[in-house]
C-alpha cells in the first residue's frame, strides 16, 4: 500500500496490511481497492478477478453486508471492531472483522480499510451456542433474532413448535435477556398437573378453601411476580382456568381460591404449545379472546428434520458435553454416520438426538464414532413412521414407510468402510426398494379419516393402512387434537 493510504488513525486498526480496501466511487458505491489473496478465495476468486468489483453488485455478499459495513464505517467515522461476518460460498465460514476508515492519497475519496482473524475457539463456542441452543442454520438464526427483538419488552409470547425442540430454553433466554432478568422466573407445565389442582397452583388458595387445604398457598403467579411466568402446553389448560387467566392478563391482579381480596401482580407471560392453537379455538377448546392476549408476539422453532444443517454442530455440542461428563475424550463421528443422522426424520426432535448420541458414547470406546455404532438404533427405529408431518394439503393415505435412517445412495456407499457396508447391506432387507429411495409421505388429518374409515373404526388396523406403529397414529391423533368421536363424525 502507497504511504500515502495511510491516512486513517494508526491506532485503529492492527499494523498488518489491511486484507480488504473499498473505495467510495463518484456515483456513491464501493469498489475493490485492494484484497488479500486468502480473503478473495472466500470469495471463490482470485486477486485479479475481485479487483475493481462493487460491493452488493458484481461481488457475493456477506451477512452482514460488507457494502453495509463499509457505509457505516465511513458515515460515523467510527471503526468497526469484532463484526462477526459469515462469507458466502460452501460452509459458510465465518471470519471476525475490525474496519476503520480514511481518505486516499489525494484526499479525494473515502475509503474504507478491513482486516479478518479467524473466529478463537471460546468465539467459536459462542457462535455456536446461544441461550443454550444450538443453530447455524436460516431458521435457526430467525429464532435467535426474534429472542433479541422480543426480550426488551413487556408484551406476551408464545413459542410453539414440537415436542423437544426446546420451547422452555426459547421462554428462559427471553427472561434471561430481559429487564425483568433479575425477578423471578417460574414454570408450570398445565398438563403435568390435574384440572382440579391446576387453578389452585397457578391462582393459589386460602387455608380450608377445599378439603385438603389445610395451609395458604402462594400461587405461581405470585411467585412470579416481577419476573416471567412460563405456562408450558397451553393448549391443554381447562376453559374455566382459562377464563380466570384471561382476567389476570387485562386486569394484572389474582385472586386466590377461597379469597376475599384480590392481589396485584407484574408478570410477563410466555406461553408454548405443540398443538395448534387456531385448530383449538375453532373446535371451542381455547378460548379466542385469550389466543388473541395471548399471541402478541410468537416464535416457532423449527422441527430438527427441517434443519438438517444443524446437526453436525448439535453433535460437536452434545460431544462435549458428554466428554466432560464421563471424563474421556470422544473427538467426533464420521461422515458416514453424520450422514445416517442426518437421513433420520427425529420425531423426538433435540431431545432424541441427544438421547442416542449419549448412548453411542458410552457404548464407544475409540476415538471416532462411525455409523456402525448405530446399527442397534438403527433397529429399533423399525416401529415408528411420522408418515407425513403436518401437511394438511394432503388427503390421499400415504403408502407403507417405515420410519428409519435412510441407506446411503449407491454413488456414496461406494466411499463407506467395509465395516459400515456391513450396515447398510444388514438393514436393506427391512425394505422394499421403493422404500430405500423415498422419505415417508406426509400424515395429514384427511389420511387418518381415510384409513379409519377404510379399517371400520379399528385403530390398530388403520395404523397398519397408513404404515405406522399403533402408538405413533395415537401420538399423532393427540397432536393433531382429533378424538374418537371426531373420526366417527
Amino acid at each position: 500500500m502507497a504511504e500515502g493510504d495511510q491516512t486513517y488513525t494508526e491506532s485503529c486498526l492492527p499494523v498488518a496490511a489491511p486484507d480488504l480496501v473499498v473505495a467510495e466511487t463518484v456515483d456513491g458505491r464501493w469498489q475493490v481497492v485492494s484484497v488479500s489473496e486468502q480473503l478473495a478465495a472466500f470469495f471463490g476468486l482470485t486477486v485479479k478477478e475481485m479487483q475493481h468489483r462493487l460491493l452488493g453488485s458484481s461481488l457475493a455478499d456477506t451477512e452482514p453486508s460488507l457494502l453495509g459495513l463499509a457505509r457505516e464505517v465511513a458515515a460515523g467515522d467510527v471503526p468497526l471492531r469484532d463484526v462477526r461476518v459469515r462469507f458466502p460460498g460452501g460452509g459458510r465460514p465465518v471470519m471476525v472483522a475490525e474496519a476503520a476508515s480514511g481518505l486516499s492519497e489525494d484526499f479525494s475519496r473515502r475509503r474504507v480499510y478491513f482486516h479478518f482473524r479467524p473466529l478463537s475457539s471460546s468465539e467459536k463456542d459462542q457462535a455456536l451456542v446461544q441461550h443454550g441452543m444450538v443453530g447455524v442454520s436460516p431458521i435457526m438464526r430467525e429464532v435467535f433474532r426474534k429472542i433479541a427483538l422480543y426480550a426488551p419488552v413487556d408484551a406476551s409470547a408464545v413459542v410453539t413448535g414440537e415436542t423437544g425442540t426446546g420451547k422452555e430454553l426459547v421462554a428462559r433466554a427471553l427472561h434471561d435477556s430481559s429487564l425483568r432478568r433479575d425477578g423471578p422466573y417460574v414454570a408450570v407445565n398445565c398438563s403435568a398437573i390435574s384440572e382440579e389442582l391446576l387453578e389452585s397452583e397457578l391462582f393459589g388458595h386460602e387455608k380450608g378453601a377445599f378439603t385438603g387445604a389445610l395451609r395458604t398457598h402462594r400461587g405461581r403467579f405470585e411467585r412470579a411476580d416481577g419476573g416471567t411466568l412460563f405456562l408450558d402446553e397451553i393448549g391443554d389448560m381447562p376453559l374455566h382456568t382459562q377464563t380466570k387467566l384471561l382476567r389476570v392478563l387485562e386486569e394484572g391482579v389474582v385472586e386466590r381460591v377461597g379469597a376475599e381480596r384480590e392481589r396485584c401482580v407484574d408478570v410477563r407471560i410466555v406461553a408454548a404449545t405443540n398443538v395448534p392453537l387456531e385448530k383449538a379455538v375453532g373446535r371451542g377448546r381455547f378460548r379466542a379472546d385469550l389466543y388473541h392476549r395471548l399471541s402478541v408476539l410468537r416464535i416457532h422453532l423449527p422441527a430438527l428434520r427441517e434443519r438438517p444443517e444443524d446437526i453436525p454442530a448439535l453433535v460437536d455440542h452434545f460431544l462435549r458435553q458428554f466428554s466432560r461428563k464421563y471424563r474421556r475424550t470422544i473427538h467426533r463421528l464420521t461422515p458416514e454416520a453424520i450422514t445416517l443422522l442426518q437421513s433420520y426424520l427425529w420425531p423426538g426432535n433435540i431431545r432424541e438426538l441427544r438421547n442416542v448420541l449419549e448412548r453411542v458414547f458410552i457404548e464407544t470406546r475409540s476415538e471416532a464414532i462411525g455409523a456402525r455404532a448405530f446399527r442397534e438404533w438403527v433397529r429399533e427405529r423399525q416401529d415408528f413412521s411420522p408418515g407425513q408431518w403436518d401437511n394438511k394439503e394432503s388427503g390421499s393415505i400415504p403408502s407403507p414407510a417405515v420410519m428409519l435412517p435412510h441407506p446411503l445412495a449407491s454413488s456414496q456407499a461406494e466411499s463407506i468402510g467395509s465395516g459400515d457396508k456391513v450396515l447398510e447391506a444388514e438393514y436393506a432387507s427391512d425394505r422394499t426398494p421403493s422404500r430405500r429411495s423415498t422419505r415417508p409421505a406426509n400424515l395429514s388429518e384427511t389420511a387418518i379419516r381415510r384409513a379409519y374409515q377404510a379399517a371400520e373404526g379399528n385403530l390398530a388396523a388403520a395404523a397398519r393402512l397408513l404404515g405406522i406403529h399403533r402408538a405413533t397414529l395415537y401420538r399423532y391423533l393427540k397432536k393433531l387434537d382429533i378424538s374418537r368421536e371426531d373420526l366417527q363424525g
